[in-house]
């Protein structure tokens, strides 16, 4: 302890105004609990602490003219800083960059000053801090975050501008805990509704995707973190995804499946992206060298770090060669599985550096794994005038609410059911599990530990009155029902709700799916398309008992409904996270106008679902080989050409108020291959009340020389209008944007001829067409 004491004592002499991290540590120290703990908590700071106060004092022991080093210039261009700290790292160093040394971290250049890279979980919160080496919560007592609503939410608010306001408020919060990376957003397209992560991803559509990932990355970076957009690619399910080797042909991989991917590279510049655990073509797509190299490095230019998911890496040579450049997690399943080796084992890791050692391999592939890593702390840790963030604020409060409210569907409003304003009732019953139960916590890696979460429950007292609210929890999904104490307990919870119900004004149903395995849960598939937990047979009761019964549906992927045809309003309120009571009160209430709209199709049954009609080999896959049947007829594309009637449609959602299309025009009838079309019609509220409307312009190709959908989505905006009041749209589309994708030449193609453009209000409510010619 004398030389470590001796060593802050020079660090408080030479740097001056450097002790506040040290006696914040300490202080921290303090408070913290156990001494095993204290010793993973002490290990973790001093590295972060040590690196910096390296730097800062060679910078403070050098003569007053002595030159600032190219790598510590922030005046200096990037590449110029890569380059000159490049040029002085040992090869031990270069190597030791490129793979783990804690769960969440990886190495930097101590003696250089250098610092670590900090990853966080995820797309909808900053994750608690954990130990060095464990999953488990280091039990921290200020790192509790703002939940924001699931990215499921985000897509059916189909605005942009909320896309920024998410990225910009949990850019704000990683910034605030000192992270570089933040692990999301996910893009990966709605195949199937039993993906057990769909609620975590942007939808069915690569157009919707698109558009909202890219600001949602603007948004987070301009706080100095980056976004590591996953999972690249076509991981669209969670049974066998570690192993599961996907066929897909070349069209529907460019025209669906990587669309969101190439616009967060090449417009958003997102600064790193997240390999897949699923092969592609025989190859993990951790280090896929079509996906990766020729694709992602290559087509796209992409200067950024491909990071491996937690276990997705597999093989030193590939992941030498393929396009990785930072390998994490190696040997766990990236939930809770424990590493087998140490971090010096890893792929990447005392293989790498042998192997270059004895002639294996050259140094080129290490110094761009290198260049991009540098690239990335240059851009984050040691950027100029990096932000500070904000954590847990009350702004980060109100765009959760936003965001929610926005993204909330009303799916079924049978004579004005709702809203129901406060004071035309006395006695509501809210029934269901999910009006209690916290939807934050579980789920895999997207669980979160919060500063609060106001359940529906306590939303609608706070806006009703508590002496206006009675409360039943109808199910239970800790259950089970093989069990015949469980199944009794069960059948109570019904029969107590049915009385109650029988003399309520009104009742509100809040259920759903939830966090637990095989529901909206990373690490499996849903096994059933209908709500789990009888909850069927308890809303058809419901309805028997009380006709003015409305119902929520919180969850990520669309269900099963037998009872629709009876029930009188529906609304799709997704994971809403922090603000999720106030947000759903306020829709119930009227005080919000819904205008949220389905970013993927609901079917009226399972096998409607365009993966799933193909039969085992489409879905789940047969001996871990799997072949995309429908191609590129995914989602709405499939229920169109299939002429299947969805229960809901893509694009889809009510309003409190109603809204009248105009004719659509075009600007002019012919446009050359570099044009942009431009779309005008006219749009009115006819309502009584201001509300939103999303306005969607479709394309189709009538006399295509190949397999086009039906009509696909190129534009979209969210319209905000007061009673009465009518607006002028415009719609721009880029001719180059009506294009498909050659397998053959391998290239885009916009093919001479007619093209058809519709607005509407979903996929499956076009209101006008009109024809153009394209040369």
């Amino acid at each position: 302890m004398t030389d470590f004491s001796c060593f802050i004592q020079k660090n408080f002499r030479i740097v001056s105004g450097f002790n506040t991290s040290w006696l914040l540590l300490f202080k921290d120290l303090v408070m913290c609990g156990s001494t095993f703990y204290k010793i993973n908590y002490l290990r973790m700071k001093i590295r972060n602490i040590l690196s910096i106060s390296v730097l800062c004092s060679f910078i403070a022991v050098l003569p007053a003219k002595a030159q600032i080093p190219t790598y510590l210039d922030k005046t200096q261009p990037i590449e110029k800083r890569v380059e000159n700290a490049l040029s002085l790292m040992t090869l031990k160093e270069k190597v030791a960059m490129c793979h783990a040394q804690s769960k969440f971290s990886s190495p930097g250049v101590p003696r250089l000053g250098i610092p670590e890279i900090w990853m966080t979980d995820g797309p909808h919160g900053i994750r608690e801090e954990v130990f060095w080496d464990e999953w488990d919560g280091a039990k921290w007592t200020n790192d509790s975050c703002t939940a924001f609503p699931a990215l499921a939410c985000l897509a059916a608010t189909f605005n942009p501008d909320m896309a920024m306001l998410y990225g910009k408020s949990i850019g704000e919060e990683a910034r605030y805990r000192n992270k570089n990376v933040l692990l999301g957003p996910g893009v990966n397209i709605y195949r199937t509704p039993l993906n057990g992560r769909n609620f975590e991803y942007m939808g069915e559509d690569p157009w919707l995707s698109s558009r909202m990932v890219v600001p949602y990355i603007q948004g987070v970076q301009k706080n100095g973190v980056a976004t590591c957009v996953k999972h690249f690619a076509l991981n669209n399910q969670e049974n066998e995804r570690m192993s599961i080797d996907v066929e897909v042909s070349d069209r529907a991989l460019h025209e669906i499946y990587l669309p969101a991917f190439k616009a967060a590279v090449t417009e958003a510049h997102s600064w790193s992206i997240m390999g897949a655990y699923n092969q592609f073509r025989g190859e993990h797509c951790c280090h896929n060298d079509l996906l990766l190299n020729k694709i992602l490095k290559n087509d796209w230019k992409f200067d950024g770090v491909v990071i491996s998911d937690w276990g997705g890496t597999h093989n030193t040579d590939q992941a030498v060669y393929n396009g990785l450049d930072l390998e994490m997690g190696t040997w766990t399943d990236g939930l809770t599985t424990k590493g087998t080796s140490p971090y010096s084992a890893y792929y990447l890791a005392n293989p790498y550096l042998e192997g270059i050692r004895n002639g294996k391999y050259t140094e080129k592939e290490l110094n761009d794994k290198v260049r991009r890593l540098l690239r990335l702390i240059f851009r984050t840790t040691m950027a100029a005038d990096r932000p500070y963030g904000k954590f847990v604020s009350p702004e980060h409060s109100l765009a959760a609410r936003k965001i929610a409210e926005e993204g909330i569907v009303l799916l079924k409003n049978d004579k004005k059911t709702l809203p129901i304003p406060v004071g035309k009732y006395k006695k509501i019953l809210v029934v269901g599990e999910n009006a209690v139960k916290s939807l934050v916590i579980g789920g895999g890696s997207s669980s979160l530990k919060v500063a609060y979460e106001m359940s529906p429950l306590q939303g609608l007292i706070d806006k009703y009155g508590k002496e206006n609210i009675a409360y039943s929890k109808g199910y239970n999904s800790n259950l089970n029902m093989n069990k015949p104490k469980d199944k009794q307990k069960a059948d109570s919870l019904m029969t107590v709700s049915l009385e109650l119900a029988k003399t309520a004004d009104a009742v509100i149903f809040i259920g759903g799916l939830n966090k637990n395995y095989f529901q909206d849960a990373e690490g499996d598939d849903r096994k059933s398309f209908d709500l789990p937990y009888q909850q069927n047979e308890l809303i058809e009761n419901l309805l028997n008992a009380n006709k003015n019964t409305s119902v929520v549906l919180c969850s990520g992927n669309a269900v099963a409904m037998p009872w629709i045809d009876k029930v009188p309003a529906l609304l799709q309120a997704w994971y809403l996270g922090s603000e999720s009571g106030n947000a759903l009160a306020s829709v119930i209430s009227g005080d919000v106008n819904p205008s949220g709209k389905l970013p993927f199709t609901f079917p009226v049954k399972l096998e409607d679902n365009g993966a799933i009609s193909f039969g085992k080999m489409s879905y789940p896959g047969i001996n871990k080989k799997q072949i995309y049947g429908e191609d590129i007829l995914v989602g709405y594309r499939w229920f169109d050409t299939q002429k299947i009637k969805p229960l809901f449609p893509f694009g889809f959602g009510l309003s409190y108020t109603t809204f009248e299309y105009g004719k659509i025009n075009s600007d002019k009838k012919m446009y050359a291959q570099d044009d942009v079309v431009k779309l005008t019609f006219s749009l009115r509220n006819t309502g009584k009340i201001a509300g939103a409307e999303v306005v969607q312009a479709y394309m189709s190709e009538p006399k295509a020389s190949v397999l086009r959908p039906m009509k696909e989505l190129k534009a979209f905006k969210k319209v905000f209008l007061a009673a009465g009041e009518q607006t002028m749209v415009t719609l721009e589309i880029k001719v180059k944007d009506l294009a498909y994708y050659n397998d053959i030449k391998e290239s885009w193609v916009v093919e001479p001829g007619e093209f058809v453009f519709s607005n509407a209000s979903s996929s499956a409510d076009v209101k006008s067409k009109v024809s153009v010619i394209v040369e």
